[in-house]
């Protein structure tokens, strides 16, 4: 984005991440909570929510980062939210060979049944979403209309993906496939994630 001419600025809890992304060129960053952004209302183009919404396991809370950004954002201005899928544990687990562990495996029916995942040895507390949950968020934060769209589809459990992603030709081809099929709602809960967006309503 910031080779595109805009101005990007991350907010984010963990002090690390900040720290990082202040060294990369154009990007500006600093401490900040999703659920309330320190930014005048209507000011900015767009807003992206890639982690809130799966670190947040209150629903209200979620909500509250959706009003956020469409506070933040000028009438017409995009939000867009990342989402990880209600069985991509499970489905990780078997494609990594982690599922035979049982404490792995009952976790990720665990957050299959419920949503929340607890990593007994690796990763990080989060949230996984039904995909037709997170239409209803949206709607709740006053953003309605909103599109989702599977990220990486059914291909991400492919034994031989990192080949596709690493042949030039073979990786234009893959993701023409998955764009063919990105929003087609029975394949939605397949996929690792959901970017699902919305536009602020009123003229922009």
């Amino acid at each position: 984005m910031v080779a595109d001419g805009y101005e990007v600025e991350l907010l984010d809890p963990v002090p690390l991440h900040v720290e990082r992304a202040s060294e990369l060129a154009g990007m500006t960053a600093r401490l900040g909570d999703a659920r309330e952004l320190p930014v005048p209302d209507a000011s900015v183009d767009a807003v992206l929510l890639l982690g809130p919404l799966y670190h947040l396991a209150e629903r209200s809370d979620r909500v509250r980062a959706l009003a956020e950004a469409r506070r933040a954002v000028q009438p017409g201005g995009l939000v867009a939210a990342a989402t990880i899928n209600r069985y991509a544990a499970v489905h990780d687990m078997v494609h990594t060979g982690a599922y035979t562990e049982e404490r792995q495996r009952e976790a990720a029916h665990a957050a299959a049944k419920n949503g929340i995942m607890l990593s007994p040895g690796r990763g990080f507390p989060a949230y996984f979403h039904d995909p037709d949950e997170v239409p209803g968020e949206f709607a709740d934060a006053g953003l309605p209309a909103a599109e989702r769209y599977g990220l990486e589809g059914a291909f991400w459990l492919y034994g031989d993906i990192d080949e596709w992603l690493d042949d030039p030709e073979r990786r234009t081809l893959l993701l023409d496939a998955q764009r063919s099929m990105e929003s087609v709602p029975s394949l939605l809960g397949v996929s690792g994630h959901l970017l699902t967006i919305a536009r602020r309503p009123g003229a922009p």
